[in-house]
């Protein structure tokens, strides 16, 4: 509380939140959820969560674990999927030596924030030379039926050496009063490690999302996360990736739709802090109405990490003439024998292709529809969870056809 206290709600003298404005936020006021909210249904939370109800799974309703609505299985052995509350109770010394080792703190507010009522979250402990075949769902529900509320949910997720596992975290709001979700993420990559993370956010108009992700990868690990939003009044994804062992990988892919006058502001930073590491970033963005859009994409190479590999991509879609995007791909490169790149793109539907589209039978909706979907299928077509991937795409021709 210290550090929030000095840090405060970052405002737009702060360069890495210059068009993204707190107001809205800060002008609520926030009551604890105590206990599980009622009337919710897992079939009906399953699937607009898109989470498959055969999987691993632990459900939590406004921060707090859920075990009706969670089910582990009785097959994963070794592995460690439980609430974090439970590895607290216990003083579990394994997550006490990670837990806010990656996030850190200072000099983030919402970090700080979710850190200083942190009681409660998701543990995974993949142990060293173990292939977990299933993925692993975390579901996150806000609801807030009669005042507006905040929760606090926090992720540690352990991977030991040469281990695989794939991971989706899914945040979902139900219809209510505003609610405010701060979540932070953290994820430690021991080395040879690979790991395949989605972030899905499906926040209601009214809901507040601010998320985190704070990645360690050691030597040789590889991380493919998944950056996915879909909606939401204000939303925030902050990614931190530092490539900390010789060899390290990550892959980062974003996809994020605004409609209406919804604000969905990503702000990624990976450091390559060791030799012959190599990124690789795609953002794409589709907005209409008067929505508003940012992309702000950091990438430091520092002095010693020389044969490092990055790059870096952002294209934006506008579907109306309201919308509006702000992109800033940064490079800050220390070394002297790297390959970077980095590019960004602002656009509306291609007249050409609108042209073929039509002259093949189809009307302007109908075509632009197609174009859309062709764009942001790009993105959710690289995801390897294939019943995740085919959900995804439902819910976009949906999502399309009714734009």
């Amino acid at each position: 509380m210290s550090s929030f206290d000095a840090l405060g709600f970052p405002t737009s003298r702060n360069e890495d939140w210059k068009y993204t404005s707190l107001e809205p936020l800060a002008a609520q006021n926030f009551a604890s959820a105590n206990g599980e909210a009622k009337n919710l249904r897992g079939g009906e939370i399953f699937a607009r969560s898109m989470i498959d109800p055969e999987a691993p799974r632990l459900v939590f309703i406004n921060g707090r674990y859920s075990a009706p609505l969670s089910d582990v299985g009785k097959s994963q052995g070794d592995v460690a999927i439980q609430s974090l509350a439970e590895f607290i109770k216990r003083n579990d010394r394994s997550v006490a030596a990670q837990l806010g080792r990656y996030a850190k703190p200072q000099g983030q507010a919402f970090t700080a924030l979710n850190t200083a009522f942190l009681d409660d979250g998701a543990v995974i402990s993949i142990p060293a030379n173990r292939r977990v075949e299933q993925p692993i769902y975390l579901g996150f529900v806000s609801t807030a039926p009669s005042q507006p509320v905040v929760s606090y949910p926090r992720t540690l997720i352990l991977l030991g050496t040469d281990s695989e596992a794939k991971i989706v975290e899914s945040y979902l709001g139900i219809n209510g009063s505003a609610y405010f979700c701060n979540a932070v993420t953290e994820l430690v990559g021991d080395a040879g490690a690979v790991v395949e993370h989605v972030r899905l956010q499906q926040e209601c108009d009214d809901g507040f999302h601010i998320g985190t992700l704070a990645a360690n990868l050691a030597r040789g690990c590889h991380l493919t996360a998944h950056a996915l939003s879909l909606s939401g009044g204000l939303v925030r994804n902050n990614v931190h990736v530092i490539l900390n062992g010789e060899g390290a990988a990550c892959v980062l892919n974003g996809l994020y739709l605004a409609d209406g006058k919804q604000h969905i502001d990503n702000f990624t930073e990976i450091e390559h802090a060791r030799p012959r590491a190599s990124s690789l970033e795609l953002y794409k963005g589709i907005l209409g109405g008067s929505a508003h859009g940012v992309f702000n994409g950091k990438i430091i190479v520092h002095k010693d990490a020389q044969k490092s590999d990055a790059r870096q991509t952002n294209k934006n879609l506008l579907l109306s003439a309201n919308a509006m995007v702000n992109t800033k791909p940064q490079l800050e490169i220390y070394a002297d024998d790297v390959k970077c790149s980095h590019g960004s793109t602002i656009g509306q539907i291609d007249a050409d292709a609108m042209f073929y589209l039509r002259s093949r039978g189809l009307d302007i909706e109908q075509a632009r529809s197609m174009l859309s979907f062709a764009f942001a299928s790009d993105v959710v077509g690289r995801i390897k969870i294939a019943s995740l991937r085919e959900r995804l795409d439902e819910y976009l021709v949906g999502r399309f056809g009714r734009w």
